[in-house]
């Protein structure tokens, strides 16, 4: 980008990128009522000079120099949402990198360390970049993986600054079953609902999974699971419970369990009940009678 210093006579002298549209027709000044005193692809160069030159001429002095002015125009157009994990864009992702390449130049900070946007940054970005699970129209990235990626570029990183971290540090991802319990509890359903209740719209939601599955509708099949499992976990926190504490506790039950498939369904193994031990009649003696009919009263006394 090619950067211009203009003197207006006896005016100001100032930066731009676009001599018509600032000087002429945001300004109203003609060809022959200003200057350009030089040029630069380089922007600390030009910021600098501009500074330089205004001191000479004897005009007014940016508190500013136009670096800092275009970064700080940038930064209050990209308002980042950055957390100690992520660092989240007010774009979706299909309009994500005309916004980055709009932002070029401006420092990134966040709990890993300071960047600058360039356009290596802006293309990982875009690569990486993930939908924001609470809002489609924004999209966000994990610190630490574009930490690493930095670091991995050497001497060729847009990395400023790498801020120390501990030696280990542990990305947890959203559980999804806190932010239901959270969403329900914000709308009042453990204040005001019971568990007869979300029993009846557990079995309406039910009756939607019946018709995706003989509609073969998938999205639908898809949705009605989702709305079982957050009436499910609802239904266990009115009782105290959280639903992957009963998860965890059936399947200690299923996970030695044995058995085999009928007609499409799993029917676990039942062990047989033992069999009494009958014995041969010994010659001579009433010994095996008294044993099989002592045997025989107690399975009687079992079975009743």
């Amino acid at each position: 980008m090619k950067y211009y210093l203009y003197h207006i006579f006896g005016k100001k002298i100032g930066v731009t990128c676009d001599l018509k549209d600032r000087l002429t027709r945001q300004q109203g000044y003609g060809y022959k009522e200003y200057e350009v005193l030089d040029s630069s692809d380089d922007i600390d160069y030009i910021s600098k000079k501009e500074i330089e030159l205004q001191k000479k001429y004897g005009y007014k002095v940016d508190r500013q120099s136009y670096k800092e002015l275009i970064t700080k125009s940038k930064l209050n157009k990209m308002v980042l949402n950055v957390t100690e994990q992520t660092t989240t864009f007010p774009y979706p992702l299909n309009k994500l990198k005309g916004n980055l390449m709009d932002s070029l130049g401006v420092k990134m900070d966040n709990s890993f360390g300071t960047y600058l946007l360039t356009n290596d940054l802006c293309d990982w970005i875009v690569k990486n970049a993930k939908t924001s699970m609470f809002n489609p129209a924004r999209s966000f990235i994990y610190n630490k993986a574009m930490d690493e990626w930095c670091k991995s570029l050497g001497s060729k990183s847009p990395a400023i600054e790498h801020k120390n971290q501990p030696e280990e540090v542990v990305v947890e991802a959203p559980n999804v079953y806190d932010l239901i319990r959270q969403w329900a509890d914000e709308r009042g359903i453990y204040r005001n609902g019971d568990t007869k209740t979300q029993f009846v719209k557990l079995m309406e939601e039910g009756g939607e999974l019946g018709r995706a599955i003989l509609k073969n509708d998938r999205d639908e099949f898809i949705d009605a699971i989702g709305d079982m499992m957050v009436v499910l976990t609802n239904l266990a926190a009115l009782e105290g419970l959280k639903v992957e504490d009963c998860v965890v506790s059936a399947y200690d039950v299923i996970k030695s369990r044995h058995g085999k498939m009928v007609n499409g369904t799993f029917v676990k193994e039942e062990k047989p009940f033992p069999k009494p031990n009958i014995y041969p009649p010994v010659s001579g003696t009433g010994y095996s009678h008294a044993v099989n009919n002592a045997t025989s009263d107690m399975l009687n006394t079992q079975t009743l």
